[in-house]
This record gives structure tokens, sequence and C-alpha cells, in this order.
């Protein structure tokens, strides 16, 4: 009698996408908006989101950085820390790490093969199922904490069943529209569903159009108000903490995130580990942040957790940057970057995909004699061409379609003394990553 085959990590990656698309590769068809199908598969698979400690991140920009950051520093602390991401840029297994090392490839198959014949009878979302094995694999684990990245909007998001020790919202931009709104108002209402009664919150940046609904989401849930001067469960907003600000830059002066743009994460950050730091947490022993532990977390968040594409110096000569910057709020602090670079020569590999505001950040791109920009089709149905972006671009440019061909186009010509910066997209630094592995 032969043996059972198994599957095999590759065969669980295939399964996945092949039969539950995710949405970096299809976009909307992918989004199942709501919680029924989560809780269903949660229930299927113990209810694990019922037996963590987690924080829980939203925003448009920066969450990913800002999750980051707070689990290098627990992790500096001494913690056991679950962090869970979206959307990976090399490997599936990226999105689930326990203190920086990602889940074994198969524990991954061995999750889709349990519950596999469920997964085929309800028929949750990729991202639903990928919820579902990371909140599994902490809590077997044994995590202290989580740290959870909220994968779109933040009320109808499938890691929303939580209920979390801290809710973190970094910022409010234009991005999904046609999922969370085209206002500024009405994409923070989505953000703010995470805020949830009795828990904690931190926003990060305030914008006239959005303080008014973070605070009425604040006072419906009981915690209103704002600084650390009282022990009630409240609503800090970072980039008005000045006073904290000063004392940050005392007790971790440098952070491994050299983008011009972390400035407003590294706050955000801070000031949500100073209500970890000052108030504790019920059911867990204080936590022990440090003024070591936050220079520690800070100064290695890369090392620490294994985060990659965030203004990543790639190869020194020519300088090789990318970043993972890829809507108008984002990068036009990469534009800002980029005007900084005493280069003689810029090669730009760019591209996009088409549910972004291409137009508005084809605006925000330096365009003197010193930037020369080649445009790339990423590797994602969703992409937009590199002759649609060329045609946007409308200033001196070439398209080259195969995102490797124009990598090594820019690297080819660029002199010792030029940069080459490759961005715009996930997938784009994704292939970046793997395709220069000086570091």
């Amino acid at each position: 009698m032969k043996g059972r085959n198994y599957m095999n990590y590759q065969e669980a990656v295939d399964y996945l996408y092949n039969a539950r698309p995710p949405f970096h590769l299809v976009g909307a068809a992918a989004y199942k908006p709501g919680p029924e199908n989560t809780l269903r598969l949660m229930a299927h698979v113990g209810n694990p989101h019922e037996k963590l400690r987690a924080i829980h991140v939203a925003g448009t920009n920066g969450k990913g950085s800002t999750s980051h950051l707070i689990a290098a520093v627990l992790q500096a602390a001494g913690y056991k820390v679950g962090l869970y991401t979206s959307p990976h840029l090399v490997s599936l297994t990226e999105r689930i790490r326990i203190n920086g090392v990602p889940i074994p490839e198969a524990e991954v198959a061995q999750f889709i093969e349990t519950n596999k014949a469920f997964l085929d009878e309800t028929g949750p979302s990729f991202f639903e199922t990928m919820t579902a094995m990371a909140f599994a694999y902490f809590v077997a684990q044994k995590v202290d904490v989580a740290v959870v990245e909220v994968g779109l909007g933040g009320r109808l998001d499938s890691t929303n069943v939580l209920t979390p020790v801290l809710s973190v919202i970094t910022n409010i931009g234009l991005d999904h529209t046609e999922f969370l709104g085209n206002t500024l108002a009405k994409i923070a209402r989505e953000k703010a569903g995470i805020i949830k009664p009795g828990v904690p919150c931190v926003i990060g940046e305030t914008h006239p159009q959005t303080m008014n609904v973070f605070l009425d989401k604040a006072q419906e849930c009981g915690i209103l108000g704002e600084g650390l001067e009282t022990t009630d469960c409240r609503i800090w907003f970072a980039d008005q903490c000045g006073y904290l600000r000063t004392r940050r830059l005392r007790e971790a002066p440098e952070c491994e995130l050299k983008g011009l743009y972390q400035e407003k994460n590294l706050q955000t950050a801070f000031v949500a580990l100073q209500v970890l730091r000052n108030y504790g947490i019920t059911g867990l022993r204080d936590y022990e942040i440090t003024k070591e532990a936050i220079r520690e977390g800070f100064s290695h968040v890369c090392r620490l957790t294994g985060l990659r594409g965030r203004w990543e110096t790639l190869r020194e000569k020519p300088l090789v940057l990318c970043d993972t910057g890829h809507n108008s709020h984002g990068i036009q602090y990469v534009a800002q970057q980029l005007k900084t670079l005493p280069n003689p020569h810029i090669w730009i590999v760019f591209g996009m995909v088409n549910d972004k505001d291409t137009e508005v950040v084809m605006q925000l791109l330096p365009s003197d004699g010193k930037y020369h920009y080649i445009f790339t089709t990423p590797n994602t149905k969703r992409a937009r061409t590199a002759e649609e972006m060329l045609a946007m671009w409308s200033k001196e440019g070439i398209a080259i379609d195969d995102p490797k061909e124009a990598i090594n186009y820019a690297l080819e010509n660029a002199a010792e003394e030029d940069a080459v910066f490759i961005g715009g997209s996930n997938y784009l630094v994704g292939e970046a990553l793997q395709m220069i592995s000086d570091k």
C-alpha cells in the first residue's frame, strides 16, 4: 500500500493563488468585505482571534513600517512577537513572522491541506485564509503579542475580528477609493472602524477633514480625550504630542529606516509604545519597554523583523535604491528624497498598477535633466503598461515592458557615480530584491 502524498508548499501556494486569487494579483475581484467569512473560518480553526493579545495597525501609508517598528521594539524588550503584514515582496511566508522569522513553508502547506475541504466548501478569500493561518500559527506558537496590519480599510477588513489591546491608525490618504470612498473623511470612517470600546488608540497624523471623524468614533467608544496625562483609555494624536518628539530623539536618535517619510512613522510608533509602556496590558505582565529596547528596536528594525523595500540601498556603485511607496501620499516623500540625491545622473525604473492615482503621482516626480526615466510593466494583471506610463509622462523617457530588462537597462547605463531608483509598485520592488543581491 502506497503512502499518502502530502501537499507541499508550492502546491499550497498554487492552490491559494488559483482557487482564490489574491488582491495583489487581481484587485477588486479578490475583495470580500465584512467579517462573516472570516468568523466562520476562525471558528473552524479554533477561534484564534479570541486568544491573541494584539496591536492592530491601520492607515493609508506607513502601516507596514509602523507595525515593524513596534514589533522590533517589543522583540528587543524580550517578547515573543508575531507580525502579520501584507503584501509580500518575494515569498508569501514574509506575511507571517515570529521574531522576524517567516512562517515555515511546511506550516503553510499543512494549514492548507488540513483545512482544504472547509476552504473548498466555504470559499473564503485569499486574505481571509491568510489571516486565519496567521492567527492560528501565532496561537500555536504561544506568542506574547501579535502586531497585526490591516489589509484594506479597517471596518470591514478580515483582521477586524480582533479585539486588540491597542489600535493604531497611521494616516489617511486617497487610496482604494473604489472601496473606501472618494474623500478623506469617508476613508477615515472606514479606518476608524478598528477603534473599539475600552481600547486605547493612537492616530499618527491629524487632518482637518479627518480629526473629527476620529473624535466622534472615540466618543462613541468611550475613549474620548487626548494626551498621556491620565490612566483612562484615551485617543492620542501622535503628531500633536510635541513634548514626546524631543523625548523620542533622545531615546532613539538613530533608525535603520532612512526615508524622509519615516519621521512620521517613528513618531506614531513611539507614542504607541509609550501607551504600552506607561499603562501595561491587561492579562500580560506590563511591557518592560526600556529606553534601550526602543533604541535597539528602531536602530535594527530591518534585522529584527526582516523589513525590506523602504528606501533600501541594494548596491553602492552605482547607488541602487528601492522603495515600496505606490500612491501619491507615499510618492510625495519619495520624490522629495530623490531631489536630495547628489548623484550627477539618476536612473528611475518606475511602474504602477491601474487602481492607483497615477496621474497625480506623475506630477510629483522630479523631471529635470539629471533624471532618466525607464517605465515598465509590473508583473501583475493590474499593471499599467510601460507604454501607458510613458504616454502619461509626456516628457523624455523610454518604455521597456519587461521589469528585469528595464532594471538591467538602468544598471548597464548608470555610471559608478550615478544612482538608480526602482519603485512605484511593490511588484517592481520585489523583482529588484530578487535580482540584485549585493547586500
